[in-house]
C-alpha cells in the first residue's frame, strides 16, 4: 500500500479539495474571459445576443422557482411566491435598478407572505 502524503493527510486536505476542484476550474474559465474580451466591443451585437440569452436564461430560472420550487420554498403558497416577484419587479423599476434592494424586498414579502398564510 502507497504511504499517505503527509502534508494531504492532515486538516489541510479540505482546502486543497476545495481549491482543486471548486475554485481553479472556475477561475480559469474567468481569467480566460478577461482575456478574450479586451477586444470586444460592449455594443456589438455579439454581447447584445449575449446578454438576450443570459436574461432568458435568468427569466426561466426564477419561471422555474416559482412554478415548481424545490426545497423548504414549495411551502409557501403560489400567490405569496407570486406577490413576492411582483414586489422585486416593482422595486427594480422604482428603485433604479438597485438589485439587491428588489432581492431583500421579495424575501421580506416571501417570508412575511408564508408566515400570514400559516404555512409555517
Amino acid at each position: 500500500m502507497t504511504q499517505p502524503i503527509a502534508w494531504l493527510d492532515g486538516p489541510y486536505w479540505p482546502y486543497l479539495a476545495l481549491f482543486l476542484f471548486a475554485v481553479l476550474p472556475t477561475e480559469i474559465w474567468r481569467w480566460l474571459a478577461v482575456l478574450f474580451a479586451r477586444g470586444l466591443d460592449a455594443d456589438s451585437a455579439l454581447l447584445d445576443w449575449v446578454r438576450a440569452v443570459a436574461t432568458a436564461l435568468l427569466a426561466g430560472i426564477v419561471a422555474k422557482l416559482v412554478v415548481s420550487p424545490p426545497g423548504a420554498l414549495v411551502h409557501a403558497p403560489m400567490l405569496v411566491r407570486v406577490l413576492s416577484l411582483a414586489a422585486a419587479v416593482v422595486v427594480m423599476a422604482i428603485s433604479r435598478r438597485r438589485m439587491m434592494l428588489a432581492v431583500l424586498t421579495a424575501e421580506a414579502v416571501l417570508i412575511v407572505g408564508t408566515w400570514l398564510s400559516g404555512a409555517i
